[in-house]
C-alpha cells in the first residue's frame, strides 16, 4: 500500500514555493488554517525511513508521521531546492540520512519537554463537580 508525508507550510514555506510547479500541489487542512502538501513516500524509501527513526509510524490515514524535526527540514528544503516532489526529493533526502539522524540525535537537548504546573488541574480532579 502507498503511503504519504504530509509536509506543513508556513507563510515563509508558502514563499519560497510560489511560482514553482509545486504550488499546484498545495492542499488545505483543517477547512484552510493550515497549508500542506501530501508527497508520495515509495516503498523503498518508507523502509528506510522506518529502519532510521524508531519513532515513526504509519498512522489511520496512511501518512508516515513522528519523523524527527530535522528530517521534516531536511524534506521540505529538498523539495524548495528541486521544485518537485518526485523522485530526486527522496534521493537527496536519502543522501542526508546520516546528516539528518544526527540532528535528531540533539533535538531532544534544543526541545525539552516542557515543565507544566498542573496542581491547579490536579485540586479540580479531586471534586470534578463543581458546586454553584
Amino acid at each position: 500500500m502507498a503511503h504519504y508525508m504530509v509536509v506543513l507550510l508556513d507563510e515563509t514555506r508558502l514563499n519560497e514555493l510560489k511560482g514553482t510547479p509545486v504550488e499546484e500541489k498545495i492542499v488545505d487542512m483543517f477547512g484552510g488554517a493550515l497549508k500542506a502538501i501530501n508527497i508520495d513516500v515509495p516503498e523503498d524509501v518508507e523502509k528506510k525511513i522506518m529502519e532510521a527513526f524508531t519513532s515513526a509510524r504509519i498512522d489511520s490515514r496512511g501518512a508516515v508521521t513522528d519523523v524527527p524535526v530535522a528530517f521534516n527540514r531536511v524534506l521540505f528544503e529538498e523539495i524548495a531546492k528541486n521544485k518537485s516532489i518526485g523522485k530526486e526529493v527522496w534521493d537527496g533526502v536519502l543522501a542526508r540520512l546520516d546528516k539528518i539522524k544526527e540532528d535528531a540525535a540533539k533535538e531532544s537537548s534544543y526541545l525539552p519537554a516542557p515543565e507544566i504546573d498542573i496542581s491547579d488541574i490536579e485540586e479540580l480532579q479531586k471534586e470534578p463537580y463543581q458546586k454553584p
